[in-house]
């Protein structure tokens, strides 16, 4: 905790003042212009990815950058989703998958998850990307067929298919790679479901 504490004051010292004008728009506004979606690995950052500022993406951070299908049972991640989508009106969603993901790591190579039943159910939510992945034990494509299983789950979500429907929102799939700092970028279709891989 000394270390956060000591970051905070950092940045009500140093970064804080140089940017008082933009935190004083944003106290009254909140117009994020993405919705990104990515893993809660520590070493994924969104915000230092692509060089954002505050106030311009609207992040959900969830273990494997999973989005379960629309259900009847709305969750935390759904909620998130509708509201960027219908209520801030954001014009693009990234979903952006990872190198040495942990949760994919998990599933590829498949690890005993069942003293971890909360992961292991959570984890459920990629079995369209197992399906699509075939061979097992290759993390990097699980990574990659992960992103584009979860874009085809995100598609399923009301707010997001009217949008996507509507032109108004522009679906990408990403994978960052942590050693080089590269993001392959994975090439929707035009209805925003995933079509193609390319770097």
């Amino acid at each position: 905790m000394h270390d956060l504490a000591e970051g905070v004051a950092r940045f009500q010292r140093d970064v804080f003042p140089a940017k008082e004008g933009l935190f004083a728009r944003l106290a009254g506004q909140h117009r994020p212009h993405t919705l990104f979606i990515s893993c809660s690995d520590a070493r994924v950052v969104p915000e230092l990815i692509t060089g954002s500022e505050p106030g311009e993406l609207f992040v959900v951070r969830t273990a494997g950058n999973l989005v379960p299908a629309h259900g009847p049972c709305p969750d935390g991640v759904a909620a998130s989703v509708e509201y960027a989508v219908a209520v801030l009106g954001v014009r693009d969603v990234v979903v952006c998958g990872h190198s040495a993901c942990g949760a994919m790591t998990a599933l590829a190579r498949r690890h005993d998850l069942s003293g971890t039943q909360a992961i292991a159910g959570w984890l459920r939510h990629a079995d369209a990307s197992q399906a699509r992945a075939g061979r097992a034990g290759d993390v990097d494509a699980l990574v990659r067929h992960n992103v584009l299983a979860q874009l085809a789950n995100l598609a399923t979500h009301p707010s997001v298919a009217r949008a996507l429907a509507e032109r108004t929102l522009t679906a990408h799939g990403w994978v960052y790679d942590i050693p080089t700092g590269r993001v392959d970028v994975l090439t929707p279709a035009g209805t925003g479901h995933p079509a193609a891989l390319a770097s």
